[in-house]
């Protein structure tokens, strides 16, 4: 009977963790590209800062799993997390561009403890439970999501939008999961277990390659790829984007992701389950990419108009950082690399439409990833399962590390509308590849015959 329930009392120290560990993570989020702005950084710049973390997660996580496994969970979450705090507080006490990279790849690296907190979860479940627990994980994610932006636009709206202070908030919180690390989770790989999967290697391309030549899951995993290019490149321009269409300063673009995050969370908290029962995952995965097109595109098109109360004077000395980071004084901005809009023409016409392309942009990027890693759950054998995931989320850190470059040049070259036309165009194009390429697989088997069963009731 136990088997059959989950012990919440086990999966709960896990949980807060992984909660706390990414409000610090979701606290610097909306402002780290106008922090990057601040040092004088160009978009291309503040792309190869954006794909600075997701690259050491990329070479971070099998690492930090293989440890895990050698050496117990505990040990290796303790020593990431000590990690991140550093790498937050070298965040906080950035007085250049170079040191920010310094705090982004330290804090990429140590930040792979995700993958450990998923093989504790692992450790903790049975295979009847362990969908329930590492759905946990995803609750932790959406909340992280909400909260982390709400207690950067109070950090920053308390400190006069002094960029140090979010950072050393998200320190203070790095601190509390270390500590709850230490003295709360308990070890749960046994000493007998461990060592056994050391001779294994973590990440093989030949994998990759084998598994995209899957005839039912290949083409499933190039759309994950992707559609995240252009969903990463959203992620991690957004704030930029705002600063020169609509000049918001971090605590502004918190608001609008808070907005996003709500609307995720309600996607992926609820409605996606409802709608894939409805309309299966193939639907889902069409109708992600129509919305997340239609939002993205929506998105470029943002008139350029200020909110009223608007001073191109007073964001640019916000934005200036001299040798002493936010001095109060106000130097000029011969550095700033980032176009700021006029004082004329304010309204509430741009923040209006942006706030209504977020809608199916943020509907569309809620449904798609979970729609397509469900429909490859469902293409393959049983004891394929947990490998092709893990090619999955490679690909995924793969797309999140070269969408900020690819972003950063366009944005660069052709200007703030140029990344968000691209990525809606590639959508609308992945969805003409979907439409003819993805057919009904084998789910559909099942799904049909669930249907032939309901209605002989």
């Amino acid at each position: 009977m136990n088997e059959e329930k989950l012990d919440f009392k086990r999966i709960l120290p896990i949980f807060v963790i992984v909660l706390i560990d990414l409000l610090g993570l979701t606290i610097i989020i909306p402002l780290m590209p106008l922090y990057a702005a601040a040092f004088g950084a160009s978009a291309f710049i503040i792309g190869l800062l954006g794909a600075a973390y997701p690259a050491m997660q990329f070479i971070g996580a099998p690492i930090l799993g293989r440890l895990s496994d050698r050496y117990g969970r505990k040990p290796v979450l303790v020593i990431s997390q000590i990690g991140t705090f550093i790498g937050f507080i070298v965040l906080a006490l950035a007085g250049n561009l170079w040191v920010l990279f310094i705090a982004r790849l330290i804090d990429g690296l140590s930040g792979a403890n995700i993958a450990t907190a998923q093989a504790a979860i692992s450790d903790s479940t049975t295979e009847k439970t362990r969908t329930q627990g590492l759905g946990l994980l995803g609750a932790a994610f959406g909340l992280g999501f909400i909260l982390g932006p709400i207690i950067a636009f109070v950090s920053l709206a308390a400190s006069g939008n002094d960029y140090r202070v979010p950072a050393l908030v998200a320190a203070v919180f790095s601190l509390a999961s270390i500590l709850l690390t230490a003295s709360w989770f308990k070890e749960t790989l046994p000493i007998e277990q461990r060592g056994k999967t050391e001779k294994k290697s973590p990440f093989s391309f030949r994998a990759m390659l084998d598994a995209l030549q899957h005839p039912a899951v290949g083409l499933l995993l190039v759309l994950m790829f992707a559609q995240q290019v252009a969903f990463g490149g959203f992620e991690q321009f957004l704030a930029l984007f705002t600063l020169n269409r609509l000049g918001m300063n971090a605590s502004d673009n918190s608001l609008i992701f808070i907005f996003v995050g709500i609307i995720v969370v309600a996607v992926q908290g609820g409605l996606i389950g409802r709608w894939s029962q409805k309309y299966g995952d193939r639907k889902l995965v069409y109708a992600g990419l129509a919305m997340l097109a239609i939002g993205l595109t929506m998105t470029a098109f943002t008139p350029r108009q200020p909110m009223p109360g608007y001073s191109q004077a007073e964001l640019s000395a916000e934005l200036q950082v001299g040798e002493k980071v936010r001095t109060g004084e106000h130097p000029t901005t011969e550095g700033l690399e980032v176009d700021l809009p006029p004082d004329d023409n304010k309204g509430w016409l741009g923040l209006g439409w942006i706030l209504v392309a977020m809608i199916p942009a943020s509907i569309g990027g809620g449904i798609l990833q979970p729609a397509i890693n469900s429909l490859i759950t469902k293409r393959v054998e049983k004891d394929e399962v947990g490998g092709t995931l893990g090619i999955s989320s490679a690909f995924l850190s793969g797309a999140n590390a070269i969408a900020p470059l690819l972003m950063g040049v366009l944005f660069q070259s052709f200007g703030s509308t140029a990344p968000f036309l691209f990525a809606g165009l590639l959508l609308a194009l992945l969805l003409f590849f979907a439409l003819r390429m993805i057919k009904p697989g084998k789910e559909t088997e099942y799904a049909d015959g669930l249907a032939r069963g309901g209605g002989a009731h």
